[in-house]
């Protein structure tokens, strides 16, 4: 790999569960990281962060993004070249907005990118890679993927469906100050959940496809969870006021993933100015309402030759 040789990679933020879907839906939003990864002489690896993360995340090998170009690489069984990703992120960390998933598909995309002509990685070993890295699909399906996605697991690996979401829902993430750790979320379900409770989870997550793709006027309904947002609700005291506020009045509101950000799925844009106007008024800490579209590509890369360079 010449020194120069550079690509740029584009990944949106994701929102997973979508209320009912735990652990299966996620939805793409028009709120991106991007990041240049370029070819350099010297080994090893250096990291340069722009906004979000910035003094905060690691800039050296234990990077993120930094060990998903490695592992793709390894993957493949080619030889890892050094390398200097500058990363201009704008996906909130710790928020339930799908960043870690952002920082892996970004760098798997990256290391696709720069593979060009060496090796063919196909959707199926995109999603394999990333949740070999994640864990689960949810996050890094719509991520790699864009739209509505249904992500589920077989013998053979992770499987996912792409689905385009109706053109009148309008979703509106409420983001706090204050963040959660997907680990402690996590730890707060159950193990075992109510017969009763897993057949309404059933029910609301086949209503909430239809809801999203061909009626969104079901969406308040097709919106309802009993297998984690409930047993979550005590380490985000502020999030379930709000959450609590947002569906009195009739607004499909949910746990954007582990939280604590909100995800408001409207059915129309008007009815996001409503909800906008909900959480100006009723959130009890600075809450920001970002009105955001579904992405509906997914991860790009471009790839920029040496030439390109010169």
């Amino acid at each position: 790999m010449k020194p120069g040789l550079s690509v740029t990679v584009r990944v949106p933020a994701t929102s997973a569960n979508l209320g009912p879907g735990f652990d299966t839906l996620g939805l793409a939003l028009s709120l991106y990281d991007e990041l240049t990864v370029t070819v350099r002489d010297a080994p090893g690896a250096s990291v340069e962060v722009i906004g979000v993360g910035a003094g905060e995340v690691p800039t050296d090998e234990s990077n993120l993004v930094v060990r998903a170009i490695a592992h793709t690489f390894t993957a493949y069984a080619q030889p890892l070249p050094g390398f200097q990703v500058v990363a201009r992120n704008i996906i909130p960390h710790g928020r339930g907005l799908g960043s870690s998933g952002a920082a892996i598909v970004s760098g798997i995309m990256a290391a696709k990118g720069l593979l060009t002509g060496v090796v063919d990685i196909d959707s199926g070993a995109l999603l394999s890679l990333a949740t070999e890295l994640e864990g689960h699909p949810d996050n890094v399906a719509p991520a790699l993927f864009g739209g509505l996605t249904i992500a589920w697991t077989t013998d053979a690996g992770p499987q996912h469906k792409k689905l385009i979401v109706h053109r009148g829902v309008s979703p509106l993430v409420a983001v706090p100050e204050g963040t959660m750790s997907t680990e402690l979320a996590r730890g707060l379900r159950p193990v075992s959940v109510p017969h009763e409770d897993a057949i309404f989870n059933v029910s609301r997550s086949a209503l909430l496809i239809a809801a999203l793709i061909q009626s969104p006027e079901l969406l308040l309904a097709a919106t309802e969870d009993k297998l984690h947002q409930s047993y979550r609700a005590a380490a985000m005291p502020e999030t379930e006021a709000l959450l609590n506020e947002l569906r009195s009045r009739g607004l499909p509101a949910v746990v954007s993933g582990s939280g604590p950000s909100i995800l408001v799925l409207c059915s129309d844009p008007a009815q996001r100015l409503v909800a906008a106007d909900v959480v100006a008024k009723h959130a009890g800490t600075p809450w920001q309402s970002l009105l955001l579209a579904v992405d509906f590509k997914g991860a790009t890369v471009t790839l920029h030759s040496v030439e390109d360079q010169a």
